[in-house]
């Protein structure tokens, strides 16, 4: 069977309903990373990197502390929808690895993405150099990781093209390598099977 590109599968989703389930599954993990991200700040500006139909977007710009919220995500057909369930929010169609926001941001966040790349860290340091503010927050969250070993079939099971499989401190490195400062990590929803979303943030200093 011939892998598909991820935005291939992504746009998939859209046309099959199962980009509904996103929202769902990643609810948890995705409120740990904004309390975490948002708790101090005033009158931020956001953007989520890999969007999808915008839920994460919506949910923020919802916040009274929240100036702008943003999205940009691959999939064309992801995008579409998030434009038309939100004609409020800024949404961009566009690679993550060269695209640049026409202001930096305060807040980052990206969700059960960065993997997906053929090197994460040249999206990170697109982040870094070209869409953070100074004393900006980068925060990430991915479910695919060396020590979660029950997600490891992925990559046959969706019959994806490219999946990368890295460690926790692989992941940090990158945040560091890329001139992240105050580098962090840990893990969201733990059960007996399940490791939990990994999440790592950092700022630039």
């Amino acid at each position: 069977m011939i892998k598909k590109h991820p935005i291939e599968i992504f746009s998939d989703w859209v046309i099959s309903g199962k980009d509904d389930g996103m929202e769902k599954n990643h609810m948890h993990s995705v409120k740990n990373m904004l309390d975490y991200a948002l708790k101090d700040l005033e009158d931020f500006t956001f953007i989520d990197a890999g969007c999808g139909t915008g839920w994460v977007v919506r949910m923020v710009s919802e916040m009274e502390t929240c100036f702008s919220s943003n999205g940009v995500d691959g999939s064309t057909k992801m995008i579409e929808k998030a434009k038309s369930i939100d004609s409020l929010n800024k949404y961009d169609c566009s690679d993550l690895l060269t695209w640049k926001p026409n202001s930096k941001k305060d807040v980052v966040h990206s969700m059960e993405v960065l993997y997906y790349f053929e090197n994460p860290l040249l999206v990170i340091e697109n982040f870094y150099n070209n869409w953070l503010n100074n004393n900006g927050r980068l925060i990430i969250g991915v479910d695919f990781y060396k020590e979660n070993p029950s997600s490891h079939d992925w990559p046959e099971k969706t019959n994806v093209s490219i999946m990368n499989l890295i460690s926790k401190s692989e992941w940090k490195k990158m945040f560091l390598d890329a001139g992240f400062k105050n580098v962090e990590s840990w893990e969201v929803g733990k059960t007996k099977d399940w490791e939990g979303t990994l999440v790592v943030t950092g700022t630039k200093k």
